[in-house]
């Protein structure tokens, strides 16, 4: 039971992270903060993922290159150039590799109010830190399993942020349903979306990439989305001035 609920906090603990700050924030640039605020974020991302910790700049890198070349060969992740969701998952780590190391030449539309934190990312992305968090959470798996099975759970939580990265990417460009008609496979994966908070709905994220609410349907509920608004009224961040999409007027008919 301890394991199972160790597991469920880390998934959606991280899961928040690489949402609000990795992505929305990082990437989209959907909201502003401070840069004390930004450190905050860096360490508790770091927390709360581990040894899957993916460093702000080189994700917001990767993922506006996700969205400008989406399922075509300069994307990171598509699964149109990937056998399965493991040969994807190696592929998107290839490229991440490449950005944080820097020998991947960035063009630099992406390099635009990306999040920098660079001695930190080294310390957060080395062997030996990714090392020390696999330990700690084996002593956790070690100390409180009940039985031999909770341990398929173990390459799951060392890999939790690419695995919540390969659900979407992989999955949520195959199945689904489409509220917009673009030029890519995005579908919206899950009609309410407590899971994945928000990230499923891929579909209307490509159409509306910055975004503050993921969600365009009644029933398309982006819990991140409250979050934000009372995290803007709190002024822990910055919203923009901008009017919300509208919920029936951006829907356009499939064809």
């Amino acid at each position: 039971m301890i394991i199972f609920v160790f597991f469920v906090a880390l998934w959606y603990s991280s899961l928040f992270c690489q949402t609000f700050f990795q992505h929305r924030y990082a990437a989209h640039g959907a909201f502003k903060m401070s840069k004390r605020m930004e450190k905050f974020f860096f360490i508790l991302s770091y927390i709360t993922q581990g040894s899957s910790y993916m460093s702000p700049r080189a994700y917001a890198i990767m993922h506006r290159m996700h969205h400008a070349y989406t399922d075509t060969a300069q994307d990171p992740h598509s699964p149109s150039f990937s056998k399965n969701i493991f040969t994807m998952m190696m592929r998107t780590r290839n490229f991440y590799t490449a950005i944080f190391k820097g020998t991947m030449e960035v063009e630099p539309r992406f390099l635009k109010n990306v999040p920098e934190w660079p001695a930190f990312d080294k310390w957060a992305n080395s062997g030996l830190s990714r090392l020390l968090w696999a330990l700690a959470y084996l002593g956790i798996f070690i100390t409180f399993a009940t039985s031999p099975w909770v341990y398929l759970l173990f390459p799951i939580v060392l890999a939790m942020g690419a695995f919540h990265g390969a659900v979407i990417n992989w999955f949520a460009h195959k199945y689904g349903y489409k509220n917009f008609i673009l030029k890519n496979t995005s579908e919206n994966l899950l009609t309410v979306d407590i899971l994945m908070l928000g990230e499923s709905y891929h579909n209307n994220h490509h159409k509306y990439p910055s975004s503050l609410n993921f969600g365009v349907k009644w029933h398309e509920v982006d819990p991140i989305y409250p979050i934000i608004r009372l995290l803007g009224w709190l002024r822990v961040i910055k919203l923009p001035n901008v009017a919300p999409v509208p919920l029936v007027a951006a829907i356009k008919p499939k064809k």
